[in-house]
């Protein structure tokens, strides 16, 4: 007779699955050591990963985007096929008319902004000056103009050293317009066969996978598509709102530039909390140099269109699916932005919110074994299955 020798706190750990665990994860260690010592063996690999991740991530954007127009098309009886290349082929219709529209209006505008904004910064640097000047801090401001001179005379050349002279600069260039020319004319295909096959590339995945772990793998993937889903829809619709408000605000005013000054906010309203403080700074600049008027006018429109976005626009389309204290958003954006650059920035809040749904479910899975195990001794977790 075999006698039970394990307590009740080593079942609850996996018993000798425990065991075996430590022993992969010795594993995985040993094979990491071992990978970082011949890691250049895997350059080629690194570089393939490194061009298609760029057109994978644009078809995935745009697949939470479509696939619930093309699901809709689809309850009305229209083939899925059908219904993928009539949306595409609308899309990029509309795409094209919206920028055959309004490029010459931007690129004019881009210009002479372009032209026109170094003057902008001197006439606020010497109205700052003139300011500071007739105040209190008029001597401190004489002594900082001199330490700023006097320790960054040398930036330029070593922002030249640090970029590794023009010619590598210039092959810096080539080599990223390069690879956003090969996202650009690649991500279409791969969205097609997303939009086309992506229940079946779901199925495949599925049956690759032990049956003891296909459900959990199934929920897992559930709730990744509504998280990211939600949030991809409603960034991208909130972010056009903005847009459109502002442009409607800035014509109202009569605030120069107001098309490409609108185009930016739309763009950088994608990054949550950040993006509107780097979209407002031309403006405030252009606006201040204009007249205080302006100025004044810029903050009464910025003031409207963030509480229209704030109570009516991001409620009603975000909702509450995300679920992110603000302070979680801002610690994640800036962990992000420092170890991935702009894509951090912009792609962080979505892989925060597949990071969250992974730990979500394996911390509900803990609570329903710590019930099994503990909950009569000791008061069992709350769960939604109760």
């Amino acid at each position: 007779m075999k006698l039970n020798t394990e307590s009740r706190f080593m079942k609850f750990l996996g018993g000798s699955d425990l065991v075996f665990g430590l022993v992969v994860f010795i594993l995985i260690g040993i094979a990491i050591y071992i990978y970082n010592q011949i890691s250049f063996i895997f350059h080629p690999i690194i570089v393939i990963i490194s061009t298609v991740a760029a057109p994978i991530i644009l078809a995935f954007i745009a697949y939470y985007l479509m696939n619930p127009i093309v699901s809709f098309l689809e309850r009305l009886r229209i083939k899925r096929l059908w219904g993928i290349i009539i949306i595409i082929l609308g899309i990029s219709g509309l795409l094209t008319g919206v920028v055959l529209l309004t490029a010459p209006a931007i690129e004019a505008q881009i210009k002479e902004l372009a032209t026109n904004f170094p003057r902008y910064l001197q006439q606020m640097s010497n109205g700052i000056k003139s300011w500071v000047d007739h105040s209190f801090l008029g001597p401190y401001y004489d002594e900082g103009y001199r330490w700023v001179t006097s320790n960054l005379s040398e930036l330029p050349g070593k922002i030249s050293e640090y970029l590794g002279g023009a010619v590598e600069g210039i092959r810096n260039v080539a080599s990223t317009l390069t690879h956003v020319m090969v996202a650009i004319f690649t991500f279409p295909f791969i969205l097609f066969f997303l939009l086309k096959d992506g229940a079946k590339f779901k199925k495949y995945s599925l049956r690759l996978l032990p049956p003891k772990y296909r459900n959990d793998f199934q929920q897992i993937l559930k709730n990744m598509d509504v998280q990211v889903g939600s949030y991809i829809q409603g960034q991208i619709i909130v972010a056009s709102c903005i847009g459109i408000l502002l442009f409607i605000g800035y014509l109202i005013i009569g605030m120069p530039y107001a098309i490409t000054l609108a185009v930016v906010a739309a763009i950088t309203s994608v990054v949550p909390y950040l993006g509107p403080i780097i979209a407002i700074s031309p403006a405030i600049i252009i606006a201040i140099v204009n007249s205080p008027f302006m100025l004044l006018k810029l903050a009464i429109v910025w003031a409207a269109v963030q509480f229209l976005e704030g109570h009516f626009i991001s409620p009603n389309i975000m909702g509450r699916t995300m679920q992110i204290h603000p302070l979680t958003i801002i610690v994640v954006l800036l962990v992000a932005g420092n170890l991935f650059g702009i894509v951090g920035v912009i792609l962080g809040i979505p892989g925060y919110a597949i990071l969250k749904v992974i730990v979500v479910y394996v911390f509900g899975k803990f609570k329903l074994r710590y019930n099994r195990f503990f909950g009569e001794t000791y008061g069992a977790y709350e769960t939604k299955d109760k």
